[in-house]
């Protein structure tokens, strides 16, 4: 089998320095769509310099997500990529993500799940700087055709939605170009510009990726329900449900509950098909 759970869990953690500056913030909040109306002060937190703050997601791309890399290179994880699908993601705020940094992201595979057709990879990075901690960021990757060896299957549990209307609800286009912007922060899978390419992957045009949307319901929730103010948030997790195209538009609705807010993330234009499900963003 490829995968030797017992191996990738034991193995020693990889680390590497990364580091970033306005720069990079600003491409990520660009490629999440910030900076309409690019004059709005409340949009200027994202895009100016002088005015800037930092989304928690961020934590995402940080180093070009080097933590999800390292994971997938370590000792008894030899698979595929073509069968890797992006399952869910969290991130744990331990202070706010400055503009500029430097830091060690430390990578791991924290757990591997046997979920019969499939096996998943909980991928752990956690980054820190010479203050102390900053982000402890998790993603979930399925990988296709590897389960099936008799191991835990892991937790399973689904995020039911309030019965009752929503809190708040918003909508958010995606450019036609907004996957070409995005990509700049570090993902440079072609399944996200290279029609041809999407079409082997069994699309009829270039997808958004997962972590574009995730991070776009952050900004969104965070303008809507959290007077625009990042450093409230503690942490964000979400699961991957659906692909959503540029060109279509999220629709977001959020349920605000005492530190926490749940979100369900849909499709427009497709019927409100899922794009962002068991989504709970915890905030101060």
């Amino acid at each position: 089998m490829p995968i030797d759970p017992a191996k990738a869990v034991a193995a020693e953690p990889r680390s590497a320095e990364i580091s970033w500056d306005h720069k990079d913030v600003q491409l990520y909040h660009l490629g999440l769509g910030a900076g309409r109306p690019a004059t709005d002060p409340d949009e200027l937190r994202y895009t100016l310099e002088s005015r800037l703050h930092v989304l928690p997601s961020f934590a995402t791309v940080a180093g070009a997500g080097m933590g999800v890399v390292g994971g997938l290179s370590a000792p008894g994880i030899d698979i595929d990529l073509a069968a890797v699908l992006h399952g869910g993601q969290s991130v744990t705020l331990h202070r706010p993500v400055p503009v500029s940094g430097r830091a060690v992201s430390t990578s791991r595979v924290a757990a591997v799940y046997d979920k019969g057709k499939a096996a998943v990879l909980v991928l752990r990075s956690e980054a820190a700087d010479a203050d102390g901690p900053l982000w402890t960021s998790d993603a979930q990757i399925f990988v296709r055709g590897e389960g099936g060896w008799g191991g835990d299957r892991g937790p399973s549990e689904r995020l039911a939605l309030p019965e009752r209307q929503p809190d708040a609800t918003a909508e958010r286009p995606i450019r036609e170009e907004q996957a070409l912007l995005y990509r700049l922060s570090g993902d440079w899978n072609p399944l996200h510009a290279d029609p041809e390419f999407a079409k082997l992957a069994g699309f009829d045009r270039p997808i958004l990726h997962g972590l574009c949307s995730y991070g776009m319901t952050l900004k969104a929730v965070v303008d809507t329900l959290l007077d625009g103010d990042v450093t409230r948030v503690r942490s964000y997790r979400t699961r991957f449900a659906g692909i959503v195209f540029p060109g279509e538009t999220l629709r977001l609705r959020m349920w605000a509950a005492e530190g926490r807010v749940q979100v369900a993330v849909t499709a427009v234009e497709r019927d409100d098909a899922p794009v962002l499900a068991d989504t709970v963003v915890e905030h101060s």
